[in-house]
C-alpha cells in the first residue's frame, strides 16, 4: 500500500515566509535583458539559501506587456518573454523538490484588450461575449467620444478618465486602470466559471495557490454612478459571495495545502477581518495598503509628505490588535509596486543603510501575520539613481508625467516623487554580483541596473557573517522554530516614544521582546521595557552593539535585538 505524504496544518502558512519574484528583473537566463523562468530556476538555490517556504510569482502569462504583464491576454499560456509552460513546470518541480511552495498572481479584475474574451466582447454590440466586460452608452445628451460624454466621472487609476471609446460598436468600455485593461464584469455567472475553470486548470498542475491582484475591485456599484470611482468600487457588497464561491468552486476539493492571499487596497482593519476570518472561507490574509500610503500628500501618490516612524507603528500595531483575536496579517514593507523599504522607511545613507535594513526586517520578522520578502530586499537594495523621463519604464509613472505636463508642471518639479516612490525602483535588476550588469544578464538589460550593486550583491552576502543576507536567513530560521513568532499574541510598547519600536510575544510561557531603533542616536531603552529581563537570550541582534544591550540598556543608532525568556 502506497504511503500518503503528510499534510501540514490547515494554517501552515502562519509559520512560513513568502518571497515574491518579479521575473522580468529577477535573473536573465537566455541573455535577451529580461528576466526569464530559466534564470529564476538557475537561481534557486539562493530562494534554499535563504529558507523561504513559499513563491509567489508576479506574471508570466502570455501579455502584450502594457502593465508588465498585468494585462493578460492568456491565462493558460507563458508568455515567450519568459520562457515556456514546460519551463515553468520545471520550476515548479524543483522548487517543490526544495520544499517550496509555488504561488501564481491571478489578475482577474481586468484582462488585456487583447484577451480572446474581449476580442470577442468588442466584435459586436450582439456579441456573446459583450456582457463579460463593462460596457456602457455615452452620457445622456452627449456624444461619444468628445470629451464628457463618459458614462460616468470616475479616473483611471493611470491617469485619465477610466473609460475607453468604441467607434465600431458605440460602447465605452470601463478600465480602472490602463485602456488596454479592460475590466471584467464577474456579474456574469460565466464570467466567473471561466475563471475558476482556468484557476481549477493551474492547481492541476501543481501550482500551489493565488495571490489576487487587486480582487476587492471585482464588484462594481450597481448603476455605476459619478463619485469617486475607486472608493465606490471598493470592498462592493458581492465580493465576499464572489470570494466564497471561489472558494467552494476551486479549493474545496483541493488534496493539498494551498495558500490564498487578496490584494486589497483601500480594505480597512474591520474588512479585513471579514476576508480573512477562517470560518467565512473567503482568503487567507489580505495586502492592506494603509502604512504604504502614509507618505502621500493632497496631491496623491507622487506628491511627498515626511512620514515620521511614530505614524507607521501606530498603522502597523492597529492591524496587529485589529486581526489579533480573528483573521491574519500578511506582513510586507515593499514589492513589485512600492520603492526600496530601506530608502523609504530606513536609511539608505551608506553608513546606515546596512543595519537600517536588519532593523526593518526584525521588525516586520516578529510580528504576527505571514512576512513577505520582496526580491532583493534581503540584500538590502536601494532606490535608483533616477534622472532622466528615459530612465523610467513604468505606465503609472509615464501616464503621470505626461499629465502633469499637460498641465503646465514641468518633468523637473515632478521628479523628486517620482525617484522616491515610483515603482520602476521595485523593478531594477536584483544584483547577484558586483560585475557587469550586476550579473542578472550578459545582455542589455530592459531597465538599468543600480550603480551600487557594486557595494550590494548576493556574492557578497551570502554565508557572510553579519551581512543583511544572513540576518534575514536567521530570521526567517527563528519564525520556523519558534511559536511564540508564528503563533504568538503580540503586546504593543512604548508606543509614544519617538524613536523605539518595542512589541513582545508570547506562547504557551515562551516570552519574546522586539526593540528597535529608529534614529542614527545612541537610543537609551526605558528600563521597564527591560525589568525583569535580566539573563534573556540574545537573538537575532542588528550589531554586536545591540546584543548588549541587557549589559548597557543602550541600543546603538539604527539597532535591534529581539530577546527570549520561558517564564
Amino acid at each position: 500500500m502506497p504511503l500518503t505524504e503528510p499534510q501540514p496544518p490547515a494554517d501552515w502558512w502562519k509559520s512560513a515566509v513568502v518571497y515574491q519574484i518579479y521575473p522580468r528583473s529577477f535573473a536573465d537566463g537566455d541573455g535577451d535583458g529580461t528576466g526569464d523562468l530559466r534564470g529564476i530556476i538557475e537561481r534557486l538555490d539562493h530562494l534554499v539559501a535563504l529558507g523561504v517556504d513559499v513563491v509567489w510569482l508576479s506574471p508570466v502569462y502570455r501579455s502584450p506587456q502594457d502593465d508588465n504583464g498585468y494585462d493578460i491576454s492568456d491565462y493558460q499560456d507563458i508568455d515567450p518573454l519568459f520562457g515556456t509552460l514546460a519551463d515553468l513546470y520545471e520550476l515548479i518541480e524543483a522548487a517543490h523538490g526544495h520544499g517550496i511552495k509555488v504561488v501564481m498572481d491571478l489578475v482577474v479584475n481586468h484582462t488585456s484588450d487583447e484577451h480572446a474574451w474581449f476580442v470577442d466582447s468588442r466584435s459586436s454590440a450582439t456579441s456573446e461575449k459583450r456582457d463579460w466586460y463593462v460596457w456602457r452608452p455615452p452620457r445622456p445628451g452627449h456624444v461619444g467620444g468628445e470629451p464628457g460624454a463618459e458614462p460616468n466621472d470616475w479616473r483611471s487609476v493611470f491617469s485619465g478618465p477610466a473609460w475607453e471609446w468604441d467607434e465600431a460598436t458605440g460602447e465605452y468600455y470601463l478600465h480602472l486602470f490602463s485602456r488596454k485593461q479592460p475590466d471584467l464584469n464577474w456579474e456574469n455567472p460565466q464570467v466567473r466559471e471561466a475563471v475558476y475553470a482556468m484557476m481549477r486548470w493551474w492547481l492541476a498542475r501543481g501550482v500551489d495557490g493565488f495571490r489576487m491582484d487587486v480582487i476587492n475591485l471585482i464588484d462594481k456599484p450597481e448603476g455605476l454612478p459619478d463619485g469617486d470611482g475607486f472608493g465606490l468600487v471598493v470592498d462592493g457588497p458581492r465580493v465576499h459571495d464572489h470570494l466564497q464561491e471561489m472558494r467552494r468552486e476551486v479549493f474545496a476539493d483541493h488534496p493539498t495545502a494551498f495558500l490564498t492571499v487578496g490584494e486589497m487596497p483601500g480594505v480597512t482593519a474591520e474588512k479585513a477581518r471579514l476576508y480573512t476570518d477562517p470560518a467565512r472561507g473567503e482568503v487567507d490574509m489580505v495586502f492592506q495598503f494603509e502604512h504604504v500610503d502614509l507618505d502621500a500628500g493632497p496631491g496623491g501618490k507622487f506628491d511627498l509628505t515626511d512620514l515620521a516612524m511614530p505614524r507607521l507603528r501606530e498603522s502597523i500595531m492597529a492591524w496587529q490588535e485589529a486581526l489579533a483575536e480573528v483573521g491574519w496579517n500578511s506582513l510586507y514593507w515593499d514589492n513589485h509596486d512600492q520603492p526600496r523599504a530601506v530608502s523609504r522607511f530606513g536609511d539608505d545613507d551608506p553608513a546606515w543603510r546596512k543595519v537600517s535594513a536588519k532593523t526593518l526586517a526584525t521588525v516586520l520578522h516578529t510580528l504576527r501575520g505571514t512576512p513577505y520578502v520582496y526580491q532583493g530586499e534581503e540584500l538590502g537594495m536601494t532606490n535608483a539613481p533616477f534622472a532622466l523621463l528615459e530612465d523610467f519604464r513604468d505606465i503609472e509613472t509615464l501616464n503621470y508625467v505626461a499629465e502633469r505636463e499637460l498641465a503646465g508642471t514641468p518633468f523637473a518639479d515632478v521628479l523628486d516623487g517620482l525617484r522616491a516612490k515610483g515603482r520602476d525602483n521595485a523593478r531594477t535588476p536584483v544584483q547577484w554580483t558586483a560585475g557587469e550588469q550586476a550579473g542578472f544578464t550578459t545582455g542589455e538589460p530592459w531597465i538599468a541596473v543600480n550603480p551600487n550593486h557594486v557595494e550590494i550583491n548576493a556574492e557578497a552576502q551570502v554565508g557572510v557573517e553579519g551581512s543583511v543576507f544572513e540576518h534575514y536567513r536567521a530570521l526567517i530560521a527563528l519564525r520556523h522554530e519558534e511559536p511564540a513568532v508564528s503563533h504568538g499574541t503580540i503586546t504593543p510598547l512604548a508606543m509614544d516614544h519617538p524613536d523605539l519600536w518595542a512589541f513582545e510575544r508570547e506562547q504557551e510561557g515562551t516570552r519574546l521582546l522586539t526593540l528597535a531603533s529608529f534614529t542614527r542616536d545612541d537610543l537609551d531603552v526605558p528600563a521597564e521595557l527591560l525589568a525583569g529581563w535580566e539573563g534573556a537570550e540574545v537573538l537575532v541582534p542588528s550589531s554586536p552593539g545591540a546584543a548588549a544591550v541587557l549589559a548597557d540598556g543602550t541600543l546603538p543608532g539604527w539597532g535591534s535585538v529581539v530577546l527570549r525568556r520561558r517564564d
